[in-house]
């Protein structure tokens, strides 16, 4: 007869594993495995940030389960996530979390293997895989630590079964696995999105450049090649089957900061240029077909790199970007002169509420000054419902919503020509 394992037994696992646990009446009559079963996180990248959204027990290699026996009480999943680096005293880092999560459903997926879908939706705590560490104005990829108890056995090949003992994997995340890792010549990470195989000839390249928070941590040097897309879905949305079709299938390239954006621009539009360069020696680009997007520090970039390089790009859409220094007294960031003379075509995006960038001195001054640039101002960040700060009008373009003269703006994007 088995002997129910104890709570004390659970906690000796290790983190990141935990004894499966059997209500004592049931533990009884189940056989148990003899070998762990390995778990995965999956997770998706929703318009606020990247979040857990399930988790995947590999047990189709023990046979068929019976899916009629699975409940949303069959087990329980605790979440702790942790900031990978350490912090000062005093330091704040939010969305550290240690609670359980809602499992909304318990279902057979299409390996065999117990998929739990967990509750999740937009600022929601307790899903997310980014903390934001104060002090240093940065994201960093959060230590996650799952734990799943068993609290009933499930039917496997008719039989009852209490697992004994579960042992976390690997993160997934499609849409972000789907972008392979790089680094540049100067020791700046990318990563890089390759459209499907059965797609010929050259085609386009978009260049997303990441916000302030996205860049690398100092001084501990956290510099992940991760945040760029995890944080948002800016560079994800050029990915999509939809964005796919529209350009005529793209390569999405997003180089990541080792700091800020705005730190050195004069220095980080050199590494960048390298970078498209290099992408555009090793795969089939085509160089009248180069785009530059980028949100907050990004779209200062964007901006900067317009200025630097007239003949790389065909187009540009600077998002909420940074024009007048955000410093009390500060200079411009970039200049009135060279607004005008910025000759790429230009479609800028913020948001009239937007607090951290205000619209005015910024988006709407360059706008005003780069000839025949187009501009989408919103009254506010609002999508599927749920209202965002004004910051983040970055999850327009990632939607493919601004729109003028019959185009939204991907379109528009794939017509250029430099």
């Amino acid at each position: 007869m088995a002997t129910p394992i104890s709570r004390r037994s659970v906690l000796a696992a290790g983190a990141g594993a935990a004894a499966g646990l059997a209500l004592p009446g049931a533990a009884a009559q189940a056989s148990r495995s003899s070998t762990k079963v390995r778990f995965t996180l999956g997770a998706e990248t929703l318009d606020g940030g990247e979040q857990v959204t399930s988790v995947t027990l590999r047990t189709g290699r023990l046979g068929r389960v019976d899916p009629a026996g699975l409940t949303t009480g069959t087990f329980t999943v605790h979440a702790k996530a942790t900031s990978p680096i350490p912090l000062a005293p005093g330091d704040l880092i939010f969305s550290e979390y240690d609670l359980d999560r809602t499992v909304t459903a318990a279902r057979v997926g299409r390996d065999g293997d117990i998929v739990l879908d967990l509750a999740h939706a937009e600022g929601q705590i307790g899903g997310g895989t980014l903390g934001y560490i104060v002090s240093r104005g940065r994201n960093v990829q959060l230590d996650l630590v799952y734990t799943i108890t068993q609290n009933s056995p499930v039917v496997v090949r008719g039989r009852p079964v209490t697992f004994t003992s579960f042992e976390q994997g690997r993160l997934s995340n499609p849409e972000v696995d789907a972008f392979s890792y790089h680094t540049s010549g100067s020791g700046m990470n990318y990563r890089l999105y390759s459209p499907s195989r059965h797609r010929h000839g050259r085609r386009p390249l978009v260049v997303w450049l990441h916000g302030g928070g996205e860049g690398g941590s100092l001084p501990d040097n956290y510099y992940d090649n991760e945040t760029p897309l995890r944080a948002n879905r800016g560079a994800l949305g050029f990915a999509t089957r939809e964005a796919q079709h529209i350009f005529d299938g793209a390569y999405v390239v997003a180089p990541q900061s080792q700091s800020f954006w705005l730190e050195d621009g004069d220095r980080f539009a050199p590494q960048i240029r390298d970078i498209i360069r290099d992408v555009a020696r090793r795969h089939p680009i085509d160089r009248d077909r180069i785009s530059v997007v980028g949100c907050s520090n990004g779209g200062y970039m964007s901006l900067k790199m317009t200025v630097e390089y007239p003949d790389l790009f065909a187009s540009s859409v600077p998002i909420c970007g940074v024009v007048q220094s955000l410093q009390p007294g500060g200079g411009r960031q970039i200049t009135d002169a060279e607004l005008q003379a910025i000759t790429t075509p230009t479609w800028l995006v913020t948001s009239r509420d937007d607090t951290t960038v205000p619209p005015e001195p910024n988006t709407v001054h360059a706008h005003d000054l780069i000839p025949g640039s187009l501009l989408t101002l919103y009254d506010n960040v609002t999508w599927d419902g749920h209202r965002f700060a004004g910051h983040w009008s970055w999850i327009y373009v990632a939607r493919n919503d601004p729109r003028q003269n019959g185009l939204t703006v991907w379109q528009w994007m794939a017509r250029q020509r430099a």
